[in-house]
C-alpha cells in the first residue's frame, strides 16, 4: 500500500514538474535563415553571435554570460574588418551578463562578422565570428 502512495506522489510531482517545464518553455524567435554562433571564453564565461536579416540590413547582436553582476568589458565589433562599435558594457543582474544590438548595412555577397569583448577586470577574452 505505501508503494503505491509514493508510486502516485512521485507521478503527480513528474506531471507537476513537467507542466512548469512545459509552461516556462520560451518560444523560439530565431528565424529560419538567422546565424546563431557561441563559444567559450578564455574564462569561464560563454559568448553569442546573432545574425539576423532585418528591413534589408543586418542586425547583430552579441552577448556575454559571465554569471557576475558588476564587471566591464571593452566590447569591439567588426563588419567585414570595419570596426562598427566599441564601447564599454558592465554584467547586470539577474544573470551577470550584457548585450550590444546594433544594425549594419547589408552589403553585396557574404557579410562577416567579429566581435570581440575584454573584462576589464580580469582581462578575461571572448572572440566569435559568424558570417551570414
Amino acid at each position: 500500500m505505501r508503494s503505491m502512495k509514493r508510486s502516485r506522489l512521485g507521478l503527480t510531482v513528474v506531471a507537476l514538474v513537467t507542466a512548469l517545464v512545459v509552461q516556462g518553455a520560451p518560444i523560439a524567435s530565431a528565424g529560419d535563415d538567422d546565424v546563431i554562433r557561441r563559444g567559450s571564453c578564455s574564462g569561464a564565461s560563454n559568448w553569442k553571435l546573432k545574425l539576423s536579416h532585418e528591413d534589408g540590413g543586418i542586425e547583430v547582436e552579441y552577448e556575454v554570460d559571465q554569471n557576475v553582476n558588476g564587471d566591464t568589458w571593452r566590447v569591439v565589433m567588426k563588419h567585414d574588418g570595419v570596426r562598427f562599435f566599441r564601447g564599454r558594457r558592465t554584467t547586470k543582474a539577474p544573470s551577470g551578463s550584457f548585450e550590444v544590438r546594433r544594425v549594419t548595412n547589408n552589403k553585396a555577397g557574404t557579410d562577416s562578422y567579429l566581435a570581440k569583448a575584454v573584462n576589464l577586470d580580469t582581462s578575461e577574452t571572448c572572440r566569435g565570428r559568424a558570417s551570414i
